[in-house]
Parts: C-alpha cells; structure tokens; sequence
C-alpha cells in the first residue's frame, strides 16, 4: 500500500526558513515523480514545486522560485522541499504527491499524503 508521510511544517516568522520531508513507503521511489502541492483555507490547491523520477527535472511556481527548493533521496525514499525566505501568503496545509510525470493537476498524482501545515506569521 503505497504511503506518504509529511513533516516539518510549523510556524515561523516572515523571512525564516523550514524543511519539510515527505517519506515514502510501498512503493518504489525512484519510479516517480514527486510533487509539492499547497491549498490555503478558502482556495483551490497549488502546485509549488516537482521533481522527476531521475532528479533531471525540477519544476517551481514562480511565486516561490529562488525561495524554494526540492530535492530527493531515493536511497531514503524521501523528498525534501526547502523554503526560505518565507511570506505570509506561503501559509497553507503542505502536501506531497507521486505520480508518473511532473503534471500541473492535481489528477496527475495519484498517491498524496496527509499534508502538514506551514503558518508564517510574526
């Protein structure tokens, strides 16, 4: 059963930084794409930022290039996305997905995880 586990969300001040992870299990990583998706209360989800199978494509929204980056272990079966110099718009639940490809929908992901939740605020 194919499962995605997300951490380090929390709250933190305007301009600080935070790592998240999303863990994989039951199935095998380096098979996929992974995607970072965000969704503010009231709005539809984001996509923010993606990563493929090989590592030899990364995607970002352009609301968070040059803040953010993702990156992965396969070896750990995780993927990381690193946010710096965080907004309060950046506050919303977090959630990490696998599919085949790095697609813009949210349809293009079939695996998700429980999400964590990222609050910047002072």
């Amino acid at each position: 059963q194919a499962q995605l586990v997300e951490s380090g969300g929390g709250l933190v001040q305007p301009g600080g930084s935070l790592r998240l992870s999303c863990t994989v299990s039951g199935f095998t990583l380096d098979h996929y794409a992974v995607g970072w998706f965000r969704q503010a209360p009231g709005k539809d989800p984001e996509g923010v930022a993606c990563t493929s199978s090989n590592s030899l494509i990364t995607t970002y929204a352009d609301s968070v290039k040059g803040r953010f980056i993702i990156s992965r272990d396969n070896a750990k079966n995780t993927v990381y996305l690193q946010m710096s110099g965080l907004k309060t718009e950046d506050t919303g639940g977090y959630y990490c997905a696998a599919g085949r490809i790095c697609g813009v929908r949210v349809s293009d992901y079939p695996y998700w995880g429980q999400g964590t939740q990222v609050t910047v605020s002072s």
